[in-house]
């Protein structure tokens, strides 16, 4: 099970195919509105559906809390745990009992859960069909291995900065690509730093010895 969490936040929706510039907000522009909403954003929760580059499906909920916290809590029969802490993300497959821990900064998922990164250097914006979708594309020329990520954001007004994210396709350096959908996007709730904690499967099976 581990795979598939590697591939998520080691992943560009439809929405952004290519349309004339002469639609579309300055990248500058655009650059600045996508990092005041992740500034402006607080908490966020949705649903998610997860799709690995083999077209495998898997759903759940997503929790965000800035700067750093997110959760990926899977369906049941997946088993499976993502979590960042404010400082790293540790994936739990229980499962098999094993746990992967790594820095948040070297991992896509840096340029959600960073609001002070700074978008101008790191990201470039993708031309999207429709003037309402902005689409950012995230990577670190200096980091090829951190991988890269496209955000795609729907303009709406009354949503932190006016956007609301629709989801993101993250690439990782051996070319796992997976995509995240979002729905039923929430701002704003109080969120307890006890939502990111995770019990540790490790611990359970060496009891059992």
């Amino acid at each position: 099970m581990l795979k598939y969490g590697f591939a998520l936040i080691a992943a560009p929706l439809a929405l952004t195919a290519s349309l004339p510039a002469t639609a579309q907000q300055s990248p500058t522009d655009s650059l600045s509105k996508i990092s005041t909403h992740l500034r402006s954003m607080s908490t966020m929760t949705a649903n998610f559906t997860q799709t690995d580059r083999s077209g495998q499906m898997l759903t759940g909920k997503l929790t965000i809390k800035q700067p750093g916290r997110i959760r990926f809590e899977y369906q049941k029969d997946a088993n499976l745990l993502i979590v960042g802490d404010g400082k790293a993300l540790t994936l739990i497959d229980y499962d098999v009992n094993q746990v992967q821990r790594w820095p948040i900064r070297n991992s896509p998922l840096a340029a959600l859960l960073n609001p002070e990164r700074d978008l101008s250097k790191y990201g470039k914006i993708v031309p999207t069909r429709n003037p309402a979708v902005l689409s950012v594309e995230v990577s670190d020329p200096k980091r090829p291995e951190y991988g890269v990520i496209t955000m795609v954001f729907t303009k709406k007004p009354g949503a932190p900065g006016g956007l609301i994210l629709d989801g993101w396709v993250s690439l990782d350096s051996k070319n796992n690509r997976t995509s995240i959908r979002l729905s039923n996007q929430r701002f704003g709730a109080a969120v307890s730093n006890s939502t990111f904690n995770w019990d540790d499967p490790r611990r359970k099976t060496r009891r059992k010895r």
